[in-house]
């Protein structure tokens, strides 16, 4: 598992770099270039405030409420929360918080 992580940073700048030359000669949209360069990169680092400040004005949920949507336990809300857990949102919570940052809770509520 270990050598995971390498090989998919690896791969991902490889893409990232084929969808830049790709651009850069016209064969790939600035749209399309977007897109591609939120794939690749990280999800930011969220600070327990940061985490805080997102769920309560941008989603205005409850703790149980945003883990619910984020598919992940009450206790790991309360934890990225809290500034002494050194805890934050990883993976995929961290990619839907982000969404939920740049574009509300309407991005991923299903109708």
């Amino acid at each position: 598992m270990k050598n995971q992580r390498p090989a998919k940073d690896r791969v991902l700048g490889e893409m990232l770099e084929t969808a830049t030359e790709l651009s850069r000669h016209g064969l790939l949209s600035q749209e399309d270039m977007v897109q591609v360069r939120a794939l690749c990169e990280a999800p930011p680092v969220y600070s327990p405030r940061k985490v805080a400040d997102i769920r309560t004005t941008k989603a205005r949920m409850s703790q149980s409420v945003f883990a619910e949507f984020l598919n992940v336990s009450v206790s790991a809300v309360q934890k990225w929360e809290s500034p002494g857990s050194g805890k934050h949102p990883t993976g995929a919570a961290a990619r839907l918080i982000q969404v939920i940052e740049k574009k509300g809770i309407e991005a991923i509520l299903v109708a």
